[in-house]
C-alpha cells in the first residue's frame, strides 16, 4: 500500500514537471529566447530542478509545443479547394514561415540544441514535411510509374522544397543576408515556387507525350 507521505511527494514531483512543461510552452508563444533558466523562473523552480526533470532543452521544447503545431489542414486553408500544386506550396511556405517568425525563439532553441547533438535530432517536429507531402498532394496523386523519371523528378522536389521551406533558410535570409521578415518570405515563396512549376511544367510535357501515343 502506498503512504500518503510517498503519494504526496509523486503528486509534488508531477505538479512541478507540469510546472516546468506549462512555463516552457507559454515562453514558447512568445517569440522571445527560450532557455532553461528562463523556463525555470518562470516556474518558479531552480534551474537544476528543471534539469533534473528535463536533462536536455530540445527533450522539454518538444513535449511543450506538442499541442501547439498546426495541421497541414490549417496551414491551407487559404486554397483547400485548390489542386494547384504551386499555389498550395505558396500557402504552406508562407504560413510556415511566419509561424517560424512568431515562435522563432524556440524554434531557434531547438535548432542549436539538435545541431550541436545530433543525435537528439528527433526532438525536433519536422512540421515542414508533413506540410510539404500535403502541398504535393494533387502531383502524387498523378499516375506515374514507379522509377521513372516523373517519380525521380518529384521526389527530388520533396528534397528541395525540405530545404528552402525551413526556418534555417528563413534564419540564412534574415540573419546572414541582412533581409527583413517579409522580404525573406517573399524570396523563399519565389524559389519553392519556382521549383514546385519546373516539377509540375515537367509533369505536364510527359503526360501531353502519352496522350498523343
Amino acid at each position: 500500500m502506498t503512504s500518503p507521505t510517498t503519494s504526496g511527494r509523486a503528486n509534488q514531483k508531477l505538479r512541478t514537471r507540469n510546472a516546468i512543461v506549462q512555463a516552457a510552452a507559454e515562453l514558447s508563444r512568445t517569440g522571445r529566447e527560450v532557455t532553461m533558466p528562463e523556463i525555470a523562473r518562470a516556474a518558479l523552480v531552480s534551474e537544476a530542478t528543471a534539469y533534473r526533470y528535463f536533462p536536455d532543452l530540445a527533450g522539454l521544447l518538444r513535449e511543450a509545443i506538442a499541442g501547439q503545431l498546426p495541421t497541414p489542414e490549417q496551414a491551407l486553408a487559404s486554397v483547400a479547394g485548390s489542386d494547384d500544386a504551386v499555389e498550395r506550396v505558396a500557402a504552406v511556405t508562407e504560413f510556415l514561415l511566419r509561424h517560424v517568425l512568431a515562435r522563432q525563439g524556440v524554434v531557434r532553441a531547438m535548432i542549436a540544441a539538435t545541431v550541436t547533438r545530433p543525435g537528439g535530432a528527433a526532438d525536433r517536429p519536422g512540421l515542414r514535411f508533413g506540410l510539404i507531402d500535403h502541398a504535393l498532394a494533387p502531383l502524387a496523386r498523378r499516375p506515374v510509374a514507379p522509377g521513372s523519371d516523373q517519380a525521380r523528378a518529384l521526389e527530388q522536389l520533396n528534397r528541395d522544397l525540405a530545404v528552402v521551406i525551413s526556418a534555417e533558410a528563413l534564419f540564412n535570409l534574415t540573419d546572414l543576408y541582412g533581409l527583413d521578415a517579409e522580404e525573406a518570405i517573399t524570396s523563399i515563396v519565389h524559389t519553392a515556387t519556382t521549383l514546385t512549376r519546373a516539377t509540375v511544367q515537367g509533369h505536364s510535357v510527359y503526360e501531353d507525350a502519352v496522350r498523343d501515343l
